[in-house]
């Protein structure tokens, strides 16, 4: 443990880009990732480069070394990541399970969290499960909280997740830098969420909070549909007794049709624009007053 976790004492600006190769980067990620360097520039800090890898049934090599080659392309520059190094190596997070291993630890130890072993579809189908308005996890009904102890000895034999306990009722609120104050109600907004997958891989809440904080990060620019995450991530630096980040959130490009950029828009990806010969800059000069959420 020692090592792992520790309050935020490092004043300098650190951003990061947080790009998953399951897929080829967009418009849409260049332009939340290019905010995240203007203001790393802008406040005379730095900007790292994780390679959130985790997700081995939809990660592929070929999209790790695409990912780079855009980055560059683009005009990103990052003083530390998995090509270049740095002091809080290693960046990909495929090779950072002791970290993740060691939070889930002191989670347990706290009582923190509890076996699950509804799946997707159990929770989908319950009465008290809607959708949370800003993101597509249910909201969990809580089939599992008191149903297994926390004790090795005593875990199901089925297999299971691990799930966040959170406070119902309390409201979590911070000041993003884009969006301003949000505020999100526990057990209403979201719901008990999962910090450990069933095939032993940790969920993106919990790495990426981990990483922030062993990282040193001191503000996340991210896609303004990970604001309620932002809740739930808040109460897991709480529980491991850390600092959160400062948080800027940007609206998400839309296509034609009003629907989100995914990585299934090829048309916009980042190497088929290269490929049609058009200029990064040329495309940057089409974001300007485009940060605010629609």
């Amino acid at each position: 443990m020692q090592g792992v976790y520790f309050f935020r004492v490092n004043h300098k600006y650190r951003g990061r880009l947080a790009p998953s190769p399951t897929g080829y980067l967009h418009l849409g990620h260049a332009r939340t990732f290019w905010t995240a360097q203007e203001r790393a520039q802008a406040n005379g800090g730095v900007l790292i480069l994780r390679n959130e890898d985790l997700d081995s049934t939809r990660h592929q090599m070929e999209f790790v070394g695409a990912m780079l080659e855009d980055l560059r392309w683009f005009g990103f520059e990052w003083s530390e990541g998995p090509d270049v190094g740095g002091k809080f190596a290693p960046y990909n997070q495929s090779e950072r399970m002791e970290f993740y291993r060691a939070a889930m630890e002191k989670l347990r130890a706290g009582k923190f969290i509890y076996p699950c072993i509804c799946s997707r579809k159990d929770i989908r189908a319950a009465t008290r499960a809607p959708h949370a308005n800003d993101d597509d996890e249910p909201i969990y009904p809580g089939t599992c909280r008191e149903k297994f102890p926390t004790s090795n000895s005593q875990l199901p034999t089925a297999k299971f997740s691990w799930r966040f306990r959170v406070p119902d009722g309390e409201t979590i609120s911070f000041v993003d830098g884009n969006c301003g104050e949000q505020k999100f109600t526990a057990g209403k907004d979201f719901g008990d969420f999962v910090v450990w997958r069933h095939d032993d891989v940790p969920a993106y809440q919990l790495a990426c909070t981990v990483d922030d904080a062993a990282m040193q990060i001191t503000e996340v620019v991210r896609g303004a549909d990970l604001l309620v995450s932002t809740a739930r991530q808040i109460l897991i630096y709480r529980a491991l007794g850390l600092q959160p980040p400062d948080f800027f959130h940007c609206a998400l490009m839309l296509d034609e049709q009003g629907v989100r950029l995914a990585k299934r828009h090829d048309s916009l990806s980042l190497g088929e624009l290269r490929r049609q010969g058009i200029s990064p800059a040329k495309l940057r000069s089409q974001w300007v007053g485009q940060h605010k959420p629609s």
